[in-house]
């Protein structure tokens, strides 16, 4: 073998014994993988808030690309979540008092 070519199992350029490895599985990482953040999400008491932020937890097993749809599906229901806090309850039905006999 020449000395320009890669040694079989090492990236190209990378000196054998220096490529980045998993260390619970020991094979080389995919840098391109997709990987968990370990961001916490801290619960808010509002079971609708606290869904919309557990949905976030999605993104970690996508790539980077597919991360804008689960953002902007988080945001457009933490909107209507908020939206729907900011209404209020219904008011109460008005009792009739058309009592005819």
């Amino acid at each position: 073998m020449s000395d320009s070519m890669p040694q079989p199992g090492t990236a190209a350029g990378t000196p054998p014994g220096n490529e980045a490895e998993d260390p619970a599985a020991g094979a080389p990482l995919d840098p391109a993988a997709p990987a968990p953040l370990g961001v916490v999400r801290t619960l808010t008491g509002n079971a609708a808030v606290d869904a919309e932020l557990a949905r976030l937890a999605d993104a970690d097993h996508l790539p980077a690309d597919g991360h804008i749809e689960v953002y902007e599906d988080v945001h457009r229901g933490l909107r209507e979540t908020l939206t729907a806090l900011d209404a209020g309850p219904a008011p109460a039905p008005m009792p009739s008092y058309d009592n005819r006999s």
